[in-house]
């Protein structure tokens, strides 16, 4: 009898997990459905003539200007110019934000110190800053990354610094009750609370940083999906500049899978993110 209610429990639980399995697929496959639907529609609208293909080409037809640009390497080398330069200005902006985070969010003299100073600097319309990072660096290199920097620092530091702020005092009470010491406070219960408000920040953070960077290379540059996206509007080719719109879409939607592949790694403990990460 025991090995009957066990065998029908496991029976069970297998049909529960396929269930969900399945319920997770048809959910993802569901997320693409409107984009496919806009898109077909797009290119039925533009074969029937129904738009200019000077406004609005077919997607058919931006889809061969890719492949064109893609075996001359002319696609790949301005895409990777453009991602070396988010990346270097994510990695150096987004340390400083989390180390600017974490120091204001633990300690108040920070705070008093640093947060009003950063909150001054955060005020300062993007587009204002150019002409002195322009004096300061040149139109070089140092300046785009710099730009990109600066965009990405302020997401992370605010996020980061409220969600330190935001772990539960009562937690931190019965840490201290249970002999928990500093370090493990801050490894058990500080940084894992933290963590879905700081993903946020990187979030929001990725967005900043090609935002930043399609500014940045419209300054005196030759190489860059923003260069390129430029040059293509000076001479009207509106499938260049179509696809280039398409390349930042394509990059912010497997920069987002990136962070949901991190919110399923650390916040596996968290219930909400980790059925947010299954879809």
């Amino acid at each position: 009898m025991a090995d009957l209610t066990s065998t029908r429990d496991t029976y069970r639980s297998g049909h529960a997990s396929r269930a969900l399995i399945s319920k997770d697929v048809l959910y993802r496959w569901l997320s693409w459905t409107i984009p496919a639907i806009v898109v077909l529609l797009w290119e039925i609208a533009a074969r029937l003539g129904l738009i200019a293909p000077q406004v609005l080409p077919a997607p058919s037809s931006v889809f061969e200007t890719a492949v064109h640009m893609a075996q001359n390497g002319e696609l790949f080398v301005h895409l990777g110019v453009s991602l070396l330069r988010a990346a270097g200005g994510f990695v150096i902006g987004g340390t400083i934000g989390l180390a600017l985070g974490i120091a204001v969010g633990f300690s108040p003299l920070a705070q008093a110190l640093l947060d009003r100073s950063i909150q001054m600097v955060r005020a300062i319309p993007f587009l204002a800053m150019l002409p002195l990072v322009i004096v300061w660096f040149g139109v070089g290199e140092i300046a785009k990354i710099f730009m990109v920097a600066l965009a990405v620092l302020f997401p992370i530091y605010i996020n980061t610094m409220l969600g330190i702020r935001q772990i539960d005092s009562k937690l931190m009470e019965l840490a201290r009750v249970i002999g928990l010491n500093r370090t493990a406070i801050v490894r058990r219960i500080i940084l894992p609370g933290a963590m879905p408000s700081i993903l946020t920040g990187v979030r929001y953070a990725l967005a900043h940083a090609w935002l930043a960077l399609v500014i940045a290379e419209t300054l005196a540059t030759t190489k860059g999906i923003g260069f390129l996206a430029m040059d293509a509007r000076e001479f009207l080719n509106t499938n260049v500049i179509l696809l280039t719109i398409i390349i930042y879409a394509i990059i912010g939607v497997v920069a987002d899978a990136l962070v949901r592949l991190l919110e399923a790694r650390y916040l596996s403990w968290h219930a909400n993110y980790a059925k947010g990460a299954r879809t």
